[in-house]
Parts: structure tokens; C-alpha cells; sequence
């Protein structure tokens, strides 16, 4: 897959990383877009769509956690990609961000070759789940569209996605009824470059449940196999979109 020409929107206020970032992202092949705060990034992708976001956490008139939930609550734009910055060691920080629908993150300082590798990574994935094997997978009370990534109930509700929510459920549907580790599920739903936190792991897994109306005490759809991971219980049918 060629990444030339894949559009990267830069959030920061900090206008010397915007400048580095801008040359280096540039010479990768990607065409870079920046804006210094939220108002400016909500103006840009308001304009026009990003292929991937990077997001300051810290930024002057809204923090980066707030502009994150606002798009993937946002029907357009809530599939695109989204790398988080964030200077606080604290990984708190990390954890509300990837909860709240951000694909990966990043700590300050970090090296432009490093932060490269992460939205290659990201790129691929994203794109790898693009990828058509069927129209609509059905399981349990849900079909799942793998071409718009959209999923709906049986009531004819539709729930929205995040990159990472996708991700992580397209690998439980990939493996009905197959345990999957904590490392599986971290390299194929963050890549290999982002430590296989189980902490992390685990929220993703509790974001997704959620999604699914799998809340209960003792969740029955995604289930939690003490000291070896987590398991999709139930049967995956694939089909199309007018079945």
C-alpha cells in the first residue's frame, strides 16, 4: 500500500513542532495540513476530511480529549484515525485518551522517526480492515458492515465505531469462539510498536462491550477467560448488505 498522498492533519500550538513535523511528514510523501487549537481544527476538518490526526493534548482554547470524543461522536468523521500527544507522564492521560476513541499516543518529547512509524503502522491497519472479504458480518444481534464500518442492532439501531473499536472487533470476529491473549489483541489492534499494556488492552475490550450492549456483570457476548484473555461467544455468519 502507497501512503503517498495521504492527508495528515496537525493539532498543536506549538508552531516550531508544526514546522518540523511539516518538513519531515512532507519529505515521507504525506501532504500536511496543521492548525494551532481546537477552534482551527474543527475549521479544517470542517473544510475537509483527514486521512489522519494527530492531536495535541494540550492545546489553548480546548484540550485534545474533548476535540477527540467530538469526532468520533461526528457520523463523518468518526473512522478517522487518530494519534494523541500528550506531554504528561501520567498514564491516566493515555488511558482517557484511548477510551475516549484515539487510536494511539504518544508521549513529548518523541522523535519524528518514531512518531513516522506510528502513522505508517496505523495506516496499514486501517487499511488492511478495509480490505472487502464479505459485504456484512451478522452475529449475535448485530451485522456489521466491513466496507462503511458501520454496525447496527437488530432494533435498527446503529452504534458508532472508532478505528480501534473496529479494529478490535473485526479481530474477535475474525476468531469466533477462539481465546485471544492480551499481546494478540494489543499487535493487532495498536501495532507493534506500542507496548502491549494490559491495562490498556483491557479498556479497549470494556469500550468495545459497551458498544455492544455488553454491560452486564458478567458480560455473555465478549467473555473474559480468567488468566488466558477473552473470547467472542458467539457464531459469525458472513453476508451481504441486502440479505
Amino acid at each position: 500500500m502507497t501512503q503517498a498522498g495521504k492527508t495528515i492533519l496537525l493539532v498543536d500550538d506549538d508552531q516550531e513542532i508544526r514546522d518540523l513535523l511539516d518538513a519531515y511528514l512532507s519529505r515521507s510523501g504525506f501532504n500536511v495540513r496543521s492548525a494551532p487549537d481546537g477552534s482551527s481544527f474543527r475549521a479544517a476538518l470542517g473544510e475537509s476530511p483527514a486521512d489522519l490526526v494527530i492531536l495535541d493534548v494540550m492545546l489553548p482554547d480546548e484540550d485534545g480529549f474533548s476535540l477527540c470524543r467530538w469526532v468520533r461522536q461526528h457520523e463523518r468523521l468518526a473512522q478517522m484515525p487518530i494519534i494523541m500527544l500528550t506531554a504528561s507522564s501520567d498514564e491516566a492521560d493515555r488511558v482517557i485518551g484511548l477510551e475516549l476513541g484515539a487510536d494511539d499516543y504518544l508521549g513529548k518529547p518523541f522523535s519524528p522517526r518514531e512518531l513516522l512509524a506510528r502513522i505508517k503502522a496505523l495506516l496499514r491497519r486501517v487499511h488492511f480492515s478495509q480490505e472487502r472479504t464479505s459485504d456484512v458480518l451478522a452475529f449475535d444481534d448485530w451485522r456489521l458492515d466491513m466496507v462503511s464500518h458501520r454496525l447496527f442492532h437488530r432494533d435498527g439501531e446503529e452504534t458508532f465505531l472508532s478505528g480501534a473499536d473496529f479494529a478490535l472487533l473485526k479481530l474477535f470476529l475474525d476468531h469466533p469462539q477462539q481465546i485471544l491473549d492480551r499481546d494478540t489483541i494489543a499487535n493487532a489492534t495498536r501495532g507493534r510498536e506500542v507496548m502491549p499494556l494490559d491495562r490498556i488492552v483491557d479498556m479497549a475490550v470494556s469500550r468495545l462491550r459497551q458498544r455492544l450492549r455488553d454491560t452486564g456483570k458478567c458480560p455473555r457476548l465478549i467473555r473474559t477467560v480468567r488468566g488466558s484473555g477473552y473470547l467472542l461467544a458467539a457464531n459469525v455468519t458472513p453476508c451481504h448488505a441486502s440479505d
